[in-house]
């Protein structure tokens, strides 16, 4: 009941007049920016952190809210209208999604991840409200070994789903593994496959491999099939923007499971809400794939809802523990915690005391955050489709120069703008081929996560890999993936006798 009331004494703070504007504000900017190929709601939190030192701390604070959710809603609208997510938290949108789009369904696509991102919000807020104080319980459980677990069981299970072909799953993931140990090891200094170009001695950034595999590829696809494939886009823009009962059926499951599946993700810093979206996902696809008729890989609404659901929830509480643990779980959350401290406040236990209208006004906010992207996002979905309306040889060329742009803006290196066109040609021939991308930008996210993890457990044991199966979570992740495996060369066996028994040759009887 406490909570409860210092809950309602946020909301007097938080819906006066001037904080509402920021809220709003926040929103919109967040949105703006989100839309923006290369570009996410980390850029817009730490370009307007110089700009607020003039705001007093709540207000603030309040804005930046609203940018950080904000920039997940544009990040998701580019995802399924373009193929071009503006962070990689929005690439599993990608798979579903933008099919949707293509094929005549974008309002109802941009309705389903408004609609998840709003439940997966609003839950994750009432989380974090009444379970703040068990928040540092829950991220101690897991270490080193329990990290690598989890990303090895990434690794296996969605290069075993997301292709028909394990092998090219593999390969789609071990090239991503080979991009993610680019530049200068940080523990020997040692230098790994720069081929002595000091420009790569710092890696290859996420956001270039994002940009090139997942928006220029497909440009590079869609010029080569412009011939053989004249879509007319023209006449898939059009559709109602809401959904209909039987996909509000369809949604809701998918919408609860990728809300309960980045819960626990929001506190534990495991890269913030791209490993939830893909298990969400992953989890929607297997399911799928006990249907009599498959729907994932033509548009399946579940797997879009589940990853939007999976994001924020993951992003709802990542907030809850930077407010309650001074933990930043995702690069926005790590830019807000330096904002903390630029003006003389550490997030932690202590804040709630110190600081409570902050925090409580900043906990309310959230939920009017929620409130507010949906209403301008929900009603305008249709507006948003008709970017489709485009010509696509203007289309496509705009969004080739965004990519250039916010590639260049986020380095100011004409050597990135190099490395995204070779990476979005590497990607043209991947899509060419039937390579999937999705294991890469797995490999490409979770690849150091592994690493670090890895090495961490080793020297804590002194090089002892027994340290690696010596915990319950660590048995739990295993035997989840052994279980996978077994699936995964069961489908492969059944497949294999379908496909003898069609080509094996059928006798004529004897006239």
């Amino acid at each position: 009941m406490e909570a409860l009331s210092m809950l309602a004494e946020g909301f007097a703070g938080a819906l006066t007049p001037m904080n509402l504007l920021w809220v709003v504000l926040g929103c919109l900017l967040g949105t703006a920016v989100g839309v923006l190929p290369g570009l996410g709601s980390s850029m817009a939190v730490a370009l307007l952190l110089p700009m607020t030192f003039a705001l007093e701390p709540t207000a603030a604070f309040i804005m930046f809210a609203g940018v950080y959710f904000g920039g997940l809603f544009g990040d998701s609208t580019m995802a399924i209208l373009m193929n071009t997510p503006g962070q990689a938290s929005a690439i599993a949108s990608t798979f579903e999604g933008h099919k949707m789009a293509v094929n005549g369904r974008a309002p109802q696509a941009l309705a389903t991840a408004a609609i998840g991102a709003f439940i997966g919000g609003i839950v994750a807020s009432t989380f974090v409200v009444f379970l703040a104080p068990t928040l540092a319980e829950l991220s101690t459980v897991f270490g080193p070994a329990e990290y690598f677990a989890l990303a090895l069981f990434a690794f296996i299970a969605t290069s075993s789903v997301v292709a028909d072909s394990v092998l090219k799953g593999l390969a789609s993931l071990v090239l991503g593994l080979g991009i993610a140990v680019v530049g200068i090891d940080a523990v020997t200094g040692t230098e790994r496959f720069t081929l002595g170009a000091p420009q790569l001695f710092d890696g290859i950034s996420l956001v270039t491999v994002t940009v090139a595999v997942l928006a220029l590829g497909e440009v590079f696809y869609v010029a080569s099939r412009v011939r053989r494939d004249p879509t007319n886009l023209k006449t898939r823009a059009a559709g109602r923007p809401w959904l209909s009962r039987k996909e509000l059926k369809e949604a809701a499951p998918a919408w609860a499971r990728g809300t309960a599946i980045g819960l626990p993700f929001g506190v534990i810093p495991a890269g913030g809400s791209e490993v939830p979206t893909f298990l969400a996902y992953d989890v929607e696809r297997r399911l799928d794939r006990r249907r009599k008729n498959p729907f994932f890989g033509k548009g399946a609404i579940r797997g879009l809802a589940a990853p939007e659901a999976a994001g924020n929830s993951t992003t709802g509480m990542s907030m809850g523990a930077l407010l309650a643990l001074g933990l930043p779980i995702s690069a926005t959350a790590a830019i807000m915690l330096a904002a903390f401290r630029q003006y003389g406040l550490q997030p932690g236990p202590l804040l709630f005391d110190r600081n409570p209208d902050l925090v409580w006004a900043l906990l309310a906010s959230f939920f009017i955050a929620m409130v507010v992207l949906l209403a301008i996002n929900l009603p305008f979905a249709q507006l948003w489709a008709k970017l489709l309306l485009i010509p696509k040889h203007y289309l496509y060329a705009g969004i080739t120069l965004f990519c250039g742009l916010g590639i260049f803006a986020t380095s100011g290196a004409v050597f990135d703008l190099l490395l995204l066109l070779g990476i979005g040609a590497i990607a043209f021939l991947m899509r060419r081929y039937g390579y999937p991308v999705a294991p890469l930008m797995i490999g490409m996210v979770l690849g150091p996560l592994a690493e670090t993890s890895l090495r961490d457990a080793l020297l804590s044991s002194v090089g002892d890999f027994s340290i690696l199966v010596s915990s319950p979570i660590t048995w739990a992740i295993y035997g989840l993936l052994f279980v996978v495996i077994a699936f995964a060369i069961r489908k492969a066996i059944i497949s294999r006798k379908i496909k003898d028994v069609q080509e094996e040759p059928t006798l004529e009887p004897a006239t």
